[in-house]
């Protein structure tokens, strides 16, 4: 995840100087999309039935994952 002190955004302004548009490094914004997918992701599955620790490593070993 970005640490929001890293970015180091630049502002195009209008002639009055209200804030515009943002420019940011293309590894900052490669970097806040991945964040936001992950958000979206996390969103999508909250209601989703959790399993215990023990019970994921179990079925793990009976897939022949781990």
């Amino acid at each position: 995840m970005i640490k929001i002190k890293k970015i180091r955004p630049k502002f195009i302004t209008d002639n009055k100087g209200k804030k515009q548009s943002v420019i940011l490094s293309i590894s900052d914004y490669n970097e806040l999309l991945e964040d936001i997918e992950d958000l979206a992701a996390i969103a999508e599955r909250r209601k989703e039935p959790t399993i215990s620790h023990k019970a994921l490593l179990k079925e793990l070993k009976s897939n022949g994952f781990i």
